[in-house]
C-alpha cells in the first residue's frame, strides 16, 4: 500500500474492513495503481442511451464482453455497466478488474423532463453473486422525484455496506426548475457532490462544471470568499472542496463523444483542478480499440503528472 492509499482510506474509517478492501482494490488495480488516481470505464449508455446511438460508431461494442477487454487493455481502475452487461462477462473475466454493478437506470424512451426517475433494475445480491466490489447508483438532484432516489440510495448503500462493498454514485443534476447550464453550474456541481457523500457515497461521479454559479447566492459567496470560478480547473477545485473538503473521491464524467484534443484538455484542466480521475465511457469505447487504448493511456498520464487532489490535512 503507498501512502498516498492509505491517506484516502484513513478517510473512511468508519467503514468496514471489507469495504475498505473494494476501495483499496479499486485504488491499487491498472496502470494508476497507487497513485489515489482512477480511470474508470463504465458502458451503462445502452440502456440509457440505447444500443443503436451507443455502439454503432463501432459496432464491436454491440458485444458486452468487447468492454471488459478494452478496461483490461487500457489499465483501467474499474469497469462498470448494468447487470446484463456484467453477467455477460463476469465469468470469463472474473478477477482480472474490479467490478462495479449499476443497479439502478433511466432510458430514454419516455422522459419526464420535471421529475425524471431511474428504475431500480439490480441488488446487492447480484453484485456479490458476480464478484462486484461496489454498487453504482444514479441520483438526479432537482429532479422532483430525487426523494424517492435519495431513500432508495440510503437503503440500498446500508445494505451493500453491511456486505463489505463499495458505493459508487452517479449524481447529476437534473430536473425541477433547473436551466440545462445549471445542470453543470459550479455551484450546482458542488451541491450534487456534497448530497452524494451526504447519502454514505465513497466515490462520486460528477459532471465537469463548464458553467457560472446558478445561484446567486452561491456567486455572492465564493465572491466573498475569494473562491475563483473562472475557469475549469478553479470551478474543480470548488467541486472538491464541495465533498467533505476533499476527503471523499470525486471523478468527472466523460459526457458526450469529443476530440481526442477536446478530451485530453478538459482532462488537463480536471487534474489540475484536484480531480482524482474520471469515468469515460463514450469518449473511449466508441473509438476503434486501439486508438481507445491509447486515449485512456494517455488521459492516465495525465491525471498521474495531475497534483495530489483532496483534503491537504487528515
Amino acid at each position: 500500500m503507498t501512502d498516498r492509499v492509505k491517506q484516502i482510506l484513513s478517510w473512511y474509517r468508519s467503514e468496514s474492513p471489507g469495504v475498505q478492501a473494494n476501495l483499496y482494490r479499486f485504488l491499487m488495480a491498472g496502470r494508476l495503481a497507487g497513485t489515489g488516481k482512477l480511470v474508470m470505464l463504465p458502458v451503462d449508455q445502452g440502456f440509457e442511451h440505447g444500443p443503436v446511438r451507443s455502439f454503432a460508431p463501432n459496432p464491436a461494442g454491440f458485444d458486452p464482453r468487447y468492454h471488459v477487454q478494452l478496461a483490461i487493455d487500457a489499465g483501467c481502475s474499474a469497469y462498470a455497466a448494468p447487470l446484463g452487461f456484467i453477467e455477460a462477462g463476469a465469468a470469463d473475466y472474473a478477477g482480472q478488474i474490479p467490478l462495479i454493478l449499476k443497479v439502478n437506470s433511466h432510458d430514454l424512451l419516455y422522459t419526464n423532463s420535471e421529475a425524471p426517475l431511474p428504475a431500480v433494475t439490480a441488488s446487492v445480491d447480484d453484485a456479490l453473486r458476480l464478484g462486484c466490489g461496489a454498487i453504482g447508483f444514479t441520483i438526479y438532484p432537482a429532479s422532483g422525484a430525487r426523494t424517492e432516489m435519495y431513500e432508495e440510495l440510503r437503503e440500498m448503500a446500508a445494505e451493500a455496506k453491511s456486505v463489505g462493498l463499495a458505493v459508487v454514485v452517479w449524481s447529476y443534476p437534473r430536473g425541477g426548475e433547473l436551466s440545462k447550464d445549471g445542470e453543470t453550474a459550479v455551484d450546482v456541481s458542488a451541491y450534487a457532490a456534497q448530497i452524494a457523500a451526504q447519502l454514505g457515497a465513497h466515490i462520486i461521479k460528477v459532471k465537469p462544471p463548464v458553467h457560472a454559479p446558478w445561484d446567486g447566492k452561491s456567486a455572492e459567496a465564493l465572491e466573498k470568499a475569494g473562491m475563483k470560478v473562472d475557469t475549469l480547473t478553479d470551478r474543480v477545485k470548488v467541486v472538491i472542496q464541495g465533498a467533505f473538503g476533499g476527503r471523499r473521491i470525486v471523478i468527472f464524467s466523460g459526457g458526450e463523444a469529443k476530440s481526442v484534443d477536446e478530451v485530453l484538455e478538459e482532462n488537463r484542466r480536471c487534474a489540475a483542478g484536484g480531480s482524482f480521475g474520471t469515468i469515460m465511457g463514450r469518449n473511449s469505447f466508441q473509438r476503434p480499440h486501439d486508438d481507445a487504448v491509447k486515449l485512456l493511456n494517455d488521459v492516465m498520464d495525465i491525471h498521474k503528472a495531475g497534483p495530489a487532489p483532496g483534503a491537504v490535512r487528515d
